[in-house]
């Protein structure tokens, strides 16, 4: 497990640019950057690269640094920690991401009629046939795991036209003033960093959203 020091190092060294391209950076300005001794930055660069966490080269101008993957991961933990303190205050949970479209399934489903019944009498709201498809950043992908533990609402699988229609389970939540609920698929295709919106507003139309376009999900819990 990597200690505080050797964690706000690599912080250092990703404001730096070191997630980007490898960055020049001596020990003596990664101590000064500390209020630490060169020799002890010097010792926490050669436990974060026994770790794995950076690669190093040495150059004739100098010592090169950079972050791995296995260090971004680092990162983005800590992050996501943060991000869990500041946005469950009082239950409140934030998901931000971005806009991307769906495969079209989501107007079929969500618009037959037992699955919209089931979404009136548990939801207490009509969908709008369509569902809004969401990417999340890295730090919401945290949250959302954390949202496991929440009390979701269960929408039954049924038999209807010769063939069967899976369950799902629903997590209200709201897009600015519009009530919303997460919709999760029993069987699922989405990677963990997708979530797909159900709400009676047509909300690509309501708060004119294009793909790529930021959009923040709020999950009030008490």
């Amino acid at each position: 497990m990597t200690d505080a020091g050797e964690l706000q190092c690599l912080k250092v060294i990703a404001l730096t640019g070191g997630l980007c391209a490898s960055q020049r950076i001596s020990s003596q300005t990664l101590a000064d950057a500390l209020n630490i001794s060169p020799q002890t930055a010097s010792r926490r660069l050669q436990a974060l690269e026994s770790a794995l966490l950076i690669a190093r080269s040495i150059h004739p101008d100098g010592q090169y640094v950079a972050i791995t993957p296995k260090g971004e991961e680092e990162l983005r933990r800590e992050f996501s920690d943060y991000a869990r303190i500041f946005s469950e205050e009082k239950g409140r949970f934030v998901l931000t991401g971005s806009v991307i479209s769906g495969l079209g399934e989501g107007r079929y489903y969500v618009d037959h009629p037992h699955y919209r019944a089931q979404f009136h009498d548990k939801l207490g709201f009509y969908a709008y046939p369509g569902t809004l498809n969401i990417r999340l950043n890295g730090a919401s992908v945290g949250v959302k795991r954390r949202l496991e533990g929440l009390n979701w609402i269960t929408i039954d699988g049924f038999h209807a036209d010769g063939r069967t229609f899976g369950g799902a389970r629903c997590l209200p939540c709201r897009i600015g003033d519009s009530p919303c609920a997460i919709v999760q698929p029993g069987r699922s295709h989405y990677p963990d960093e997708i979530i797909e919106i159900i709400s009676p507003d047509r909300l690509r139309e309501k708060f004119d959203l294009k793909d790529s376009d930021t959009v923040t999900v709020e999950v009030h819990h008490v």
